[in-house]
């Protein structure tokens, strides 16, 4: 697509200081200690009648206690619709706070939990409420549609919410209908999106702290070190890494991408939490980690979400055992952000049954 087809970035944003947190160390535990509280925590989930839902991007422990216990581990929106679907009556909710908050969304009747509330997102604090709102109403030709990376208040305001896994042909349904996109917040989805479907798109200019430290200088000496490597990049990379790579997609799709290729080496621009799942799909391949802007951008080991990193089997079992970082959603935007929401598994749901989405 050429330049004049690209609508322009929103400037509201630019220069916002984030409260990031600091560096999150991968916990270390005493002997035992680790079995002890997977023991626990495996008692305390049938004592509360509660399924664990973990994201990709959290530590393999909680994913090997979320596969070993009933649960889930996915993407946002496998994650989301697995909590709508599940009979428990408590969901536990290790990721980020708008995955919480989406939970609670979908499931007013029940208790959604999460290891610790100050687990944030780079994307979410990007896209205050106060400010999309208002640039929203200027708008008001254009459908909005938001990335689930997002408050339960800005999803009130939204026609639509999306993942990364449905939002190329989400937008190219909206396009061939004739409607024109207000998408937030990142904007790196937001241009792959726009130059993937020709969409008129106007992008709020969020960004994902851990995606958009990947590198695409360092990315190419990588691959010169492995020419043989296939280059898999999530959609919220920088532009020129995105041009690198042998496939972009989501969480989800990056795995299958690994299973599926014929490659038996990857290059993986995405946060490293998911080398646990790619593992598992594919054991006989190796993967190697996209460098992000470490010194000389060669830190092979910087792609790790600090926040997600709050997550740990001490918390985990802290929050079942006192029933703590409960998520609350006003019940007025609760019903707002609900058919926005809602939206994005019907149309899920339709494009895996009959390939043609729903409207």
């Amino acid at each position: 697509m050429t330049q004049e087809f690209l609508a322009p970035i929103l400037p509201a944003t630019q220069g916002m200081t984030l409260p990031l947190p600091g560096s999150v160390a991968r916990p270390e535990y005493a002997p035992g200690e680790r079995e002890a509280l997977v023991a626990r925590i495996k008692d305390l989930l049938r004592e509360k009648d509660a399924v664990l839902v973990a994201h990709y991007y959290t530590d393999e422990d909680l994913q090997a206690l979320a596969d070993a216990t009933g649960g889930y581990v996915s993407d946002s929106l496998d994650m989301a619709r697995f909590g709508n679907e599940h009979p428990a009556s408590t969901l536990v909710v290790a990721g980020v706070r708008f995955m919480g908050e989406t939970a609670k969304i979908l499931n007013p009747e029940k208790r959604v939990l999460m290891p610790t509330l100050k687990a944030e997102c780079s994307l979410d604090l990007g896209c205050p409420a106060e400010q999309f709102i208002p640039f929203c109403d200027q708008h008001p030709e254009r459908t909005v549609v938001v990335y689930a990376n997002t408050s339960a208040e800005v999803k009130a305001r939204a026609d639509w919410v999306v993942t990364s896994s449905i939002a190329v042909d989400l937008v190219r349904h909206l396009h061939e209908k004739g409607e024109k996109i207000l998408w937030a917040p990142d904007r790196h989805l937001g241009r792959y999106i726009q130059q993937e479907t020709g969409a008129d798109m106007l992008l709020w200019p969020g960004g994902c702290i851990v995606h958009e430290a990947f590198r695409a200088d360092a990315l190419l000496r990588l691959k010169e070190k492995h020419p043989e490597a296939a280059v898999l990049v999530h959609p919220e990379s920088p532009e020129a890494v995105i041009e690198l790579a042998d496939r972009v997609g989501s969480t989800t799709q990056i795995i299958q991408a690994a299973r599926e290729m014929p490659h038996k080496t990857f290059i993986v621009a995405t946060d490293n939490g998911i080398l646990y799942k790619m593992r598992q799909a594919a054991p006989d391949k190796t993967f190697l980690e996209a460098p992000t802007m470490g010194v000389g951008a060669t830190c092979v080991s910087c792609a790790h979400c600090p926040w997600m990193a709050m997550n740990s089997l001490r918390n985990l079992a802290e929050v079942l055992e006192t029933g703590a970082n409960e998520i609350h959603v006003d019940e007025a935007v609760r019903v707002k952000a609900l058919k926005a929401t809602q939206r994005m598994l019907d149309f899920g749901r339709s494009r895996r049954a009959t390939g043609t989405p729903a409207d």
